[in-house]
């Protein structure tokens, strides 16, 4: 028979076990910027968060152009990407759709592009 430590050294010895959690605490976050941009129709915030894992990729981000005059939904999110929810998905005036994610730095300059073209519309979307 084998011993009572043997037995729980199989199993998880956390009542609470999350792997996420434990995951999360080992991303550092290395960009945490909030930015105020002139619009067509006001002034907007431009988010950008990134976590990156210990190896050095990119494992989680959160970017938004926040601009209440421009999208009264989604608390003001006219675009926004992330990943937190575990699958990349896309927001656009309210709605969320998912995409293809191939690095996060074509991923940055897609949502620039449409931040920079979104600045310059003059009615709500």
């Amino acid at each position: 028979m084998a011993s009572l430590g043997r037995q729980i050294g199989r199993i998880t010895p956390y009542l609470c076990y999350d792997p996420r959690v434990k995951k999360a605490r080992r991303l550092c976050k290395i960009v945490d910027e909030t930015t105020q941009v002139r619009c067509a129709l006001g002034k907007g915030l431009i988010r950008e968060e990134v976590w990156q894992a210990p190896r050095g990729a990119v494992a989680k981000y959160n970017l938004a152009l926040i601009n209440h005059a421009l999208c009264a939904g989604d608390n003001g999110r006219a675009v926004g990407y992330e990943n937190n929810q575990g699958d990349h998905h896309r927001h656009f005036a309210g709605a969320e759709e998912k995409f293809a994610f191939s690095s996060y730095e074509v991923l940055l300059q897609r949502f620039l592009d449409e931040v920079r073209e979104l600045r310059q519309k003059k009615e709500t979307i």
